[in-house]
């Protein structure tokens, strides 16, 4: 895959709705591609039109207009889902993009590419939800192992156009929610056609798409950035409720989840001109994290150098090891010992690849 990441800046201002200027289009639509969030240029090809290339006004349009066709089906997709879900007695929480679809009027579905439905049910209804979804015709393609942290599986049909990712519990590590309570007493209850769902608020929504970015996808720990879901992001602060800065900033507990918290938030005001509060995009390790984000942006090559870096929060990691290890009774590792070897080729693998949606 050829890589645009140079583009970076040149993308970002035209997700702001800036004016063109000496644009390399190429490799903005390439880097647009790439991290998925060429539908979102529809707002800046209506408002340039005139001034912009016709081959990348039609390109943009018609990736918009299948994307709209496709979340349509998405959305009808989901409403049948969770009709029968609500059948089993099951009202399950919608995350990421399914939230997104759930929300979004029908005219703006199209601005929002998506891989799959993320759908949330309680533990003690997963037995219940995977039945259900069954019983209409979905089959599992992969599950989880009995042993590992946290119960997924994934479901699809033939016929559909994405996959059901059902999950027991919020993205990421559990304890990094510990500070939240549960996760219901953060969502309102919403009609979607005939079903029966739970929608996370727009501030809870913020913090698991930060978590599943930083820790789920090893965002993080990699260097990496998602710029789809800082637009998304971006949305929410946008949206009628808006963000509130305080609440998020309540949810984050331990000097890790702060910093990888804060980078997130540093690259959404620094990208995409959002508002942060100060307090928030100002630290130091936040900051020398963005940077090296984007500097392995520009330079895919240093990525590997810049794994480095993760010893900038190994204490922190160990620290907050130490801490479950304690509760759980189980042997914990010294606060400065080094990552297991098995860790060291994992992220030398992952940081070596290519992944869709990420730069």
């Amino acid at each position: 895959m050829v890589r645009h990441s140079a583009a970076l800046t040149t993308l970002c201002n035209c997700l702001r709705g800036m004016p063109p200027v000496d644009v390399d289009w190429t490799s903005v639509i390439g880097l647009a591609n790439q991290t998925l969030t060429t539908p979102a240029l529809i707002d800046f090809v209506d408002q340039f039109e005139p001034e912009l290339p016709e081959d990348v006004c039609t390109y943009i349009r018609q990736i918009h207009r299948r994307n709209s066709l496709r979340n349509d089906r998405l959305a009808g997709q989901l409403e049948e889902a969770v009709v029968a879900m609500n059948g089993q007695g099951v009202t399950p929480v919608l995350l990421k993009g399914a939230a997104t679809l759930a929300t979004t009027p029908k005219e703006r579905r199209g601005v929002r590419l998506m891989c799959d439905l993320d759908i949330m049910v309680m533990p003690d209804e997963t037995e219940r939800a995977v039945a259900a979804l069954g019983a209409i015709g979905y089959g599992i393609c992969h599950q989880a192992p009995p042993e590992g942290e946290r119960w997924h599986v994934d479901l699809n049909r033939s016929r559909d156009v994405g996959t059901i990712d059902l999950q027991g519990a919020a993205p990421g590590p559990a304890y990094l929610y510990h500070s939240s309570g549960h996760a219901l007493n953060h969502c309102v209850p919403a009609l979607l056609g005939r079903a029966s769902v739970y929608i996370p608020t727009p501030t809870y929504r913020a913090l698991m798409l930060i978590i599943h970015d930083q820790f789920q996808d090893y965002g993080y720990w990699l260097g990496d950035l998602d710029l789809r879901h800082l637009v998304e992001l971006r949305d929410l602060n946008n949206s009628v409720e808006g963000l509130d800065w305080k609440e998020l900033a309540s949810h984050v507990s331990g000097e890790l989840m702060k910093n990888a918290v804060e980078t997130q938030l540093l690259a959404l005001a620094v990208l995409l001109g959002v508002e942060v509060p100060y307090s928030m995009r100002s630290r130091l390790i936040p900051r020398l994290q963005f940077m090296r984000q984007l500097m392995q942006a520009r330079f895919p090559a240093t990525r590997v150098p810049f794994l480095a870096m993760t010893f900038l929060d190994l204490g922190n990691y160990r620290r907050e090891a130490v801490t479950r290890y304690t509760q759980t009774s189980v042997h914990r590792p010294g606060l400065w010992s080094m990552p297991r070897a098995a860790t060291l080729q994992f992220l030398l693998r992952t940081a070596t690849a290519v992944r869709v949606g990420k730069v």
